[in-house]
């Protein structure tokens, strides 16, 4: 179900909103880095219903594959975090994945020249009326249908990088 007036109206704190976390935000918030800080806020926020936040499920596959893959998770460890955030009922879980919004996402990618999973995710953003996709990079800016958020300065990019490759 989008988000109708009434659930938007029922926020106080969210101006931006509501918001999509992306795969980045969902992975930064769950690690250890040091520069996690402002998605970890995010994250918090959308679980207190503070914000409100949509998260489609196949994110969660995502952040999965980049705490196990680029901060060195375990998987048993990547899934127990992963599954407790799925706990949380004041986030909109985004459960469906119909031909029309496949077929949007790719349409999207193609247009945009971005991955076909930024693609989908920004064509869940416009489908659920999402105001705001949060980010660590800047390919959703080439989408027109909302407001992007790249939560990471520069410096923070830079520090997230080095912090990586440690």
């Amino acid at each position: 179900m989008p988000f109708n007036e009434a659930r938007k109206s029922s926020v106080m704190n969210d101006a931006g909103g509501p918001y999509l976390f992306d795969v980045g935000i969902i992975a930064l918030a769950h690690s250890s880095a040091p520069v996690r800080d402002t998605a970890l806020s995010y994250v918090r926020d959308g679980v207190t219903g503070e914000i409100d936040a949509v998260v489609p499920y196949p994110a969660l596959f995502g952040a999965h594959a980049v705490l196990t893959t680029y901060y060195g998770y375990s998987n048993g460890d990547a899934s127990r975090l992963l599954q407790n955030f799925m706990d949380a009922s004041r986030i909109h879980w985004y459960d469906r994945m119909p031909q029309d919004v496949v077929r949007g996402g790719l349409s999207r990618a193609s247009e945009a020249n971005v991955g076909g999973w930024d693609g989908y995710y920004a064509q869940v953003a416009i489908e659920e009326g999402v105001a705001t996709v949060l980010t660590i990079d800047d390919d959703f800016e080439r989408f027109d249908a909302f407001e992007t958020e790249v939560i990471l300065s520069p410096d923070e990019f830079a520090e997230l990088n080095s912090f990586l490759k440690n």
